[in-house]
C-alpha cells in the first residue's frame, strides 16, 4: 500500500508507554509497518506566528503535492514507449520513494534549522513555485513539438482523398516541365476500377491513351495517374466528378515534398531525443571491466545505458534533457514536499501540545485490508490525548465544537496522510 499515516503524539513517559503498546498491537496483529520520523529541534516563535503558519503550510502541502504529481505524470508522458518503467524513474535523493520517506533526515545544509520557521516555509515555497515554473515553460515546448509532430502524422492516416501524397508519390509517375501535358492523380472506389480503365480516355479529348497506372490502394479505393493535355484539364475533372472519379487537388514538387518528409522526421526526432539520445561515436571510449569492454563517455560509465542493436553495432542511448530534467527535479519538489509535511508535524505537534517541545512523530504504513481497525487501535491507545475527539470517531454523528468548519480529518494524536500513489 502506497499510504502512509505520519502521527505524532507528545513525548513524556505516559505517552511514550502508549506509543510501546500501539506498537505491540500493530506489530503482532500486522496492522501496519511503523518507523520513527526523526525531526529536528526546530525554532518555536511565537504562538501568533505558529498558527499564521499552519494555514499556510496546509496550502503549500497541497501545492507541492500538486507539483510533483504533475512531474510524475508528466514523465509517464515523454516515456510513453516504456511506461512500464515510470515508476523506477521516480527517484528521491537517488533512493526509491519508500525508503527516503521511511530513513527521513532534514536536510540541514539546504533548510538550516537556526532560522525562523516561516523562511523555511517561504524557501520551501519559493522551491517548489520555481519548480512549477520550469516545468510550465519545458512542458510548452515539448508540447508544441509533440503537437506539430501530430498534425504531421495526421497527414499520413486516413484516405486517398485526405492523406498527404508525399510518402506515396515518386518523380517517375509523373509528366514534368512539359508546356502541353500534365498528370492528375485520380482516387477511384474499387467497386469502380473496371470503368475507370473503361471511361477514363474518354472522358474529354485530348487524354493520353493508356496513361493510367494505379499507383497506391488502400481499403476503399486506388490512386491512379492520368496524363492529358493542360486545356482540357479542367473539363476532365466535371466529367471525373460527374463518374465519381475524384481528382485531387495536387502538383508535384520535389522540393516541397522533400521538406515535408524532412521536417516529419526531425520533429520525431526532436520529441525522441527529449526522451533519450545516442551518444555520439567521439565521445565513446572502452575500458576492460571485470573481463568486459564497457562503454565510457567523458571517462565516466554510463550505467545500464540503454541500447538498440543494428546489424553488428550497437547504438547506445542516454537520458535525454527532459527527461534528466524532469527526474532531478522531481527529486527537488519530493525531498521539499516531504520537509513540508515534517514542518506541518512539527507545527501542529506544538499548537496541540504545548511548550516545551516534546513529542514524537512517527510514520505508519497501514496494511491494505486492516485501515479501519488501525484507526481504532490508534483511537484507543490516544484517546486521553483528547476525549471529545475520540468520542466523536465513535459516533461520527457528534460534532466538535470549533471544528465544524474544518475539512481536514482531526484525530486525538496529530495525522497527516501521505499518498505515494503519484501515477494514478
Amino acid at each position: 500500500m502506497s499510504e502512509f499515516w505520519l502521527i505524532s503524539a507528545p513525548g513524556d513517559k505516559t505517552n511514550l508507554q502508549a506509543w510501546e503498546r500501539m506498537n505491540t498491537v500493530t506489530s503482532k496483529s500486522n496492522l501496519s509497518s511503523n518507523s520513527k520520523f526523526h525531526i529536528p529541534d526546530l525554532k518555536v516563535g511565537t504562538l501568533d506566528a505558529l498558527v499564521g503558519l499552519s494555514d499556510e503550510l496546509g496550502k503549500l502541502d497541497s501545492f507541492a503535492e500538486s507539483v510533483i504529481k504533475k512531474i510524475a505524470q508528466y514523465i509517464g508522458e515523454v516515456m510513453e514507449d516504456s511506461k512500464d518503467k515510470v515508476q523506477e524513474n521516480l527517484l528521491a535523493n537517488g533512493v526509491d520513494l519508500i525508503s527516503y520517506l521511511t530513513r527521513f533526515e532534514w536536510d540541514m545544509a539546504k533548510y538550516p534549522i537556526k532560522q525562523p520557521l516561516k523562511n523555511i516555509s517561504e524557501a520551501l515555497a519559493k522551491q517548489v513555485t520555481q519548480i512549477e515554473a520550469d516545468l510550465k515553460t519545458r512542458s510548452a515546448a515539448y508540447n508544441n513539438i509533440k503537437g506539430n509532430l501530430q498534425s504531421l502524422e495526421k497527414k499520413t492516416m486516413g484516405n486517398l482523398l485526405t492523406r498527404t501524397l508525399a510518402d506515396i508519390v515518386h518523380k517517375e509517375d509523373f509528366v514534368l516541365n512539359s508546356e502541353y501535358l500534365i498528370t492528375l492523380l485520380v482516387v477511384v472506389p474499387k467497386s469502380s476500377y473496371l470503368q475507370w480503365q473503361k471511361t477514363y480516355e474518354s472522358l474529354s479529348d485530348m487524354v493520353v491513351p493508356r496513361s493510367t497506372k494505379m499507383i497506391a490502394e488502400d481499403a476503399e479505393g486506388g490512386l491512379f495517374t492520368v496524363t492529358l493535355f493542360r486545356k482540357v484539364m479542367d473539363d476532365f475533372k466535371a466529367k471525373a466528378r460527374e463518374n465519381r472519379f475524384m481528382v485531387r487537388e495536387f502538383y508535384y514538387d520535389e522540393k516541397e515534398l522533400k521538406c515535408e518528409k524532412e521536417e516529419l522526421m526531425k520533429l520525431a526526432s526532436d520529441k525522441k531525443q527529449q526522451y533519450r539520445q545516442p551518444l555520439l561515436p567521439a565521445c565513446l571510449s572502452t575500458s576492460l571491466r571485470n573481463g568486459f569492454m564497457v562503454p565510457t563517455v567523458s571517462g565516466e560509465l554510463h550505467l545500464a545505458p540503454a541500447s538498440l542493436s543494428k546489424g553488428n553495432s550497437t547504438v547506445l542511448f542516454s537520458q535525454g534533457p527532459l527527461l534528466r530534467w524532469l527526474k532531478v527535479n522531481f527529486s527537488e519538489a519530493f525531498v521539499a514536499w516531504i520537509h513540508v509535511k515534517a514542518l506541518r508535524v512539527f507545527v501542529e505537534s506544538v499548537l496541540r501540545y504545548g511548550l516545551p517541545v516534546n513529542f514524537q512523530a512517527m510514520l505508519l504504513q497501514p496494511n491494505r485490508k486492516s485501515v479501519k481497525r488501525l484507526r481504532d487501535v490508534l483511537n484507543v491507545v490516544f484517546k486521553h490525548l483528547d476525549e471529545v475527539a475520540a468520542a466523536s470517531i465513535m459516533d461520527p454523528g457528534m460534532d466538535i465544537p470549533g471544528l465544524q468548519l474544518s475539512n481536514q480529518e482531526y484525530f486525538p494524536y496529530v495525522y497527516f496522510k501521505i499518498d505515494l500513489s503519484l501515477l494514478d
